[in-house]
């Protein structure tokens, strides 16, 4: 295409392999979970949290498939890895860190700490995008993840799915609330903590 010239419609989309439809749905899945825990927030009926948890696992089955279909049809691309990121953000950066804050942490403290649980998620995607060609040593397969994979989320939005099942949800969380200097902390807040820490550690994590 030369310069100036428009681009077709749904060119774009024409150079999607099948497994980038994959990583669409996992993006299209944390949307849904954002829509759903934002009704909750406005209807507080409970089972819009479960809507949203189940949406965040539904987006995992299809990053790992995204994964397998791509090896299996051998074909990847710069393009497919940078939406796989994008997608990655959408589900299990943003998308628990807004469940947790729609189950209850909304004191500042806790805003805090999930911000910096998107930021640490978002970091580590970007380390690997940068890094991934020389940890694969020239090949296709990277040998290794430094610190855990951004999916590992599933964890604390599992841990919000059992408080929702068990109505501690809000003033009932999970080890309660503290106010400190005046603003209000939930405890239950440092899982983010802690799994935002090891997504950027150094730990290293073999590759299936």
């Amino acid at each position: 295409m030369t310069p100036g010239t428009p681009p077709k419609p749904f060119s774009m989309i024409r150079e999607f392999h099948l497994a980038d439809w994959f990583t669409l749905a996992n993006a299209v899945c944390g949307v849904g979970a954002l829509f759903s825990i934002m009704t909750y927030l406005e209807i507080r009926d409970v089972r819009h949290v479960y809507f949203a948890c189940w949406l965040v696992l539904a987006a995992f089955v299809f990053d790992v498939l995204d994964g397998k279909i791509a090896r299996w049809r051998q074909k990847t691309s710069i393009m497919g890895r940078e939406l796989d990121s994008l997608a990655d953000v959408i589900s299990f950066g943003v998308a628990p860190a807004i469940i947790a804050y729609g189950c209850g942490m909304q004191g500042l403290y806790d805003r805090i700490v999930l911000a910096f649980f998107v930021a640490c998620g978002v970091s580590r995607l970007a380390r690997f995008n940068v890094t991934a060609e020389m940890l694969s040593d020239g090949g296709n397969k990277v040998k290794y993840f430094e610190g855990t994979p951004i999916p590992t989320s599933i964890i604390p939005v599992f841990v919000m799915a059992l408080a929702a099942w068990s109505g501690a949800l809000r003033e009932n969380l999970w080890f309660g609330s503290l106010e400190l200097g005046g603003f209000h902390f939930h405890p239950l807040v440092l899982m983010f903590a802690v799994s935002g820490s090891l997504m950027i550690s150094r730990i290293r994590i073999p590759k299936p």
